[in-house]
Parts: structure tokens; C-alpha cells; sequence
């Protein structure tokens, strides 16, 4: 996240920074980034429909953003809806753990939430993180191993200030 946001290069006509981009966007820099960095670990990795990343025989994994503002600085009133939606078939962190605890893939099985906030935060993600592992494990019985957490600081765009990565892995 930090090479893709150091590179200055802005997504579409949004302020520069990794922030804007869009899911499928800041995916394949990630994945092209991983097959360029590290080549003999990440050759075959490739992003589909589903999962959104695939690392064959080691991981299928899908990804949500979440960002309270948006670029122009205003509240994201609707950012809850991409982590919490508890409905199976909708395309919230919920619906994609059920997809994956679901399918018949091989790999390991994991959910990644990549949110963007002030530094310090006005609005904490945490929060809707703690709702999103609330209703999968005790709502909809998804399996959910522990948390893990990497966050970002010093990010170039003025809003987007910081990264948090969430991640866990369906067992």
C-alpha cells in the first residue's frame, strides 16, 4: 500500500494517493506489485471475480474498502454497508465470507478490509470491524480465526492519511 500510494499517481481525476482507488483497481496494483517484488512466491497470483485474489495453493482471498470520507472530504454516509450487510449473495465482507466458507476451493480462506481515515481518526473503523466480527461469527456462524492488524501511516493524500489492514482467515 505504501509503494502504491508513494508513486503519486492519482486514480482518475481524484486527489493523488492509494486512497481513491477503487477495489478492483488497488488489487491489481497490489497483485502486480507482489509479482514484481517477489516473483518465485507470487507468480501464479491473479485477481478474479471470485476470490477477488487467488494465490494458488496458498490462498483465495476477497477484499472490502471502507472509508469513512470520501476525497472531497465529506462523510461516507453508506460505509458500514460494505462490511456489515448480513445477507448472503450481497457483495458486504459478510457475504463474501459466506461465498468463501461456502466454495470448494482448496486454498486457505480469508476475508482483508483495507479502510482509509484521518490520522488521528474523526470516524474509527474499529468500531464497524468489531459490528463485521460480531455478525459472522455469531450471526451468520462464519468461522473467523483471530484478527490481524497492519496499518500505514503518512499517507500522501490529505483525507486518507493513514491505512489500517484487518485481515482473517475462515477455518
Amino acid at each position: 500500500m505504501k509503494s502504491i500510494d508513494s508513486s503519486g499517481i492519482p486514480f482518475r481525476n481524484y486527489q493523488p494517493g492509494v486512497g481513491p482507488y477503487g477495489e478492483p483497481q488497488v488489487l491489481r496494483k497490489i497483485v502486480d506489485y507482489l509479482r514484481q517484488t517477489y516473483p518465485s512466491l507470487y507468480d501464479g497470483t491473479k485477481t478474479k471475480r471470485m476470490p477477488d485474489v487467488l494465490i494458488p495453493n496458498k490462498w483465495a482471498l476477497e477484499f472490502k474498502i471502507v472509508r469513512p470520507y470520501g476525497d472531497n472530504g465529506k462523510e461516507a454516509e453508506q460505509r458500514s454497508q460494505n462490511l456489515t450487510h448480513p445477507y448472503e449473495g450481497n457483495v458486504s465482507s459478510i457475504g463474501d465470507a459466506i461465498k468463501l466458507h461456502k466454495s470448494d476451493l482448496k486454498e486457505r480462506k480469508g476475508i482483508i478490509v483495507i479502510s482509509y481515515e484521518h490520522n488521528p481518526s474523526k470516524i474509527k473503523v474499529e468500531v464497524l470491524v468489531e459490528c463485521f466480527e460480531y455478525i459472522a461469527r455469531n450471526i451468520v456462524d462464519i468461522p473467523l480465526g483471530e484478527r490481524y492488524i497492519s496499518q500505514i501511516k503518512n499517507l500522501i493524500h490529505p483525507i486518507h492519511q493513514q491505512c489500517t489492514v484487518y485481515g482473517w482467515e475462515i477455518i
